[in-house]
């Protein structure tokens, strides 16, 4: 009887760190791949379609300053 429950508990800790030391091989999480080249057909396409587009676009609008005035400047340094 002590023998059998002797021989389970070292075939199950024997089990535990089979499978513990199995698990720790250097293995990383895995890594980002780079995207493959597209062949030249592909790029061709793209950058007709492009062009294309550009001249329909309309040009950008000219960025406005959020600059605050000196009063309200003024203002918020007493508070």
């Amino acid at each position: 009887m002590n023998s059998l429950v002797n021989q389970i508990v070292t075939g199950v800790v024997e089990s535990l760190v089979k499978e513990l030391l199995g698990k720790s091989h250097g293995k990383t999480a895995s890594k980002r791949k780079k995207r493959a080249a597209k062949s030249a057909s592909t790029t061709t396409g793209t950058t007709k379609r492009k062009t294309a587009a550009k001249r329909n676009a309309k040009p950008a609008a000219k960025q406005v300053s959020k600059r605050r005035t000196t009063a309200s400047r003024s203002k918020q340094r007493s508070r």
